[in-house]
């Protein structure tokens, strides 16, 4: 079973960054494999937190694409858009410079997911405005939107799993995270000219055109915008409180979706002309596909072999750790690796006796888990959420453009967390 179970993760991998054929496809036809072939059964694949599809993540999407379904009839994004291009001054450069900072801003305090969902159909407007290429703003959003997700315990779900396991509270991300996600923003920034070089020109006469819009004339209903507003409201209110209100995410937005239909009394091909199926089908075959691995052992099993070649070293330790969840969180999806994983911290975290550097394995997993979601195509929920959206908007983003250039981003991340982990925890001992 094991074997089966990486033949079909490989060559399901393979196939998906081959770009040659649909990847919804191909992960569904994985599922099926490993389902048909007895590597995992029903209540594996339906009720499983290891090895089933995670539904929080699929509801939480279907509720928030179904938000943006309302929203989009009430002309925000386009308001948006058009505010964003005049502050901007119409220049694509410093255009891409304020949507990352919003959309890694955004990502601290909601999901990066749901903050994806949202600064997508903004950033496809103003491009169509300039008539500019949206595939290398989407990549950058995306990016930032993995970077920002780190620095709080809601940004990205696998701060979650590591948080329930390593006793971690909202407050010690901010302490312990937030400052290397600044740095690391700071960076991205910089580099951006250089990794979307020949991005930037934009035909003089459109952004003459832009500057002389009134953005709010963009606004064709302003009551259900208002209506909006409020349940928006009431949704990221929740977002920031549900362990307080023992709420999950995935509710919250399935209750805000819900409040919406019934309040903007829209018929149905209007709110759900958002929803990505092609995206949630995809997931729901990808978590069948890891779930096998998980099932039979292989993603344990490599947690051991990195916990082995520690030494018991805290520093070594930590290093590993951060080096090793860069890759293979980029390649098999942060979320299920991080679940793999955690239990082999915690044992790793009691044997080291300052409690700071205990506390570094977590910090490692975090920075080396969700900065490695910006690795691969498929290495963040909010990666494949973007590429559906662009696939959709006809402005398609291939595995290995994807790769490319999160490889460079990765690297950097990975590289200053280094050594930002080795000088708070370590240098001084």
């Amino acid at each position: 079973m094991t074997v089966i179970a990486i033949a079909v993760f490989v060559v399901g991998y393979a196939l998906i960054a081959s770009d040659r054929l649909n990847n919804t496809v191909i992960a569904l036809t994985g599922a099926a494999i490993v389902i048909a072939l007895g590597v995992v059964e029903s209540g594996d694949v339906f009720y499983s937190r290891e090895t089933g599809i995670d539904w929080d993540v699929v509801f939480l999407l279907f509720g928030m694409m179904v938000i943006v379904g309302v929203m989009r009839q009430t002309g925000v994004f386009e308001f948006t858009a058009l505010w964003a291009a005049k502050r901007a001054g119409g220049n694509p450069l410093r255009i891409m410079i304020l949507l990352v900072a919003v959309t890694g801003l955004a990502s601290a305090l909601l999901d990066n997911v749901t903050t994806v969902l949202l600064i997508a159909p903004v950033t496809l407007l103003m491009c169509d405005r300039l008539a500019i290429n949206a595939a290398p703003y989407l990549m950058a959003e995306v990016f930032a939107s993995n970077i920002g997700g780190a620095a709080t315990l809601v940004g990205d779900p696998p701060n979650i799993i590591i948080a329930s396991r390593g006793g971690l509270s909202f407050n010690d991300f901010l302490i312990h995270v937030t400052p290397i996600v600044v740095l690391v923003m700071v960076v991205f920034v910089a580099m951006l000219p250089r990794l979307f070089r020949g991005s930037f020109d934009a035909d003089p006469d459109r952004v003459a055109g832009i500057m002389s819009l009134n953005e709010r004339d963009a606004i064709s209903d302003a009551r259900l915008l208002i209506k909006c507003g409020v349940v928006l409201v009431f949704v990221f209110a929740a977002f920031l409180t549900h362990t307080t209100l023992h709420i999950a995410p995935s509710v919250v937005a399935l209750l805000g979706a819900g409040a919406l239909i019934l309040i903007s009394r829209l018929d149905r091909s209007e709110y759900l002309a958002s929803v990505e199926w092609d995206t949630l089908l995809f997931f729901a075959g990808l978590f069948i596909m890891v779930g096998a691995l998980v099932k039979t052992g292989v993603i344990d099993h490599l947690a051991h072999m990195a916990a082995d070649a520690t030494g018991g070293n805290a520093l070594v330790t930590v290093m590993l750790i951060l080096a090793v969840s860069a890759p293979v969180s980029g390649i098999v999806n942060t979320i299920p690796y991080v679940a793999a994983i955690s239990p082999i911290v915690v044992k790793l975290a009691a044997d080291v006796p300052d409690p700071a550097q205990s506390h570094a394995l977590w910090w490692a997993l975090v920075l080396g888990g969700d900065f490695g979601g910006n690795l691969t195509a498929v290495g963040a929920s909010a990666n494949v959420v973007m590429l559906g959206i662009a696939r959709r908007a006809d402005s398609p983003i291939s595995f290995w453009d994807f790769t490319r250039k999160g490889a460079i981003v990765t690297a950097m991340s990975i590289v200053l967390s280094a050594a930002y982990l080795w000088l708070r925890y370590f240098a001084r001992g």
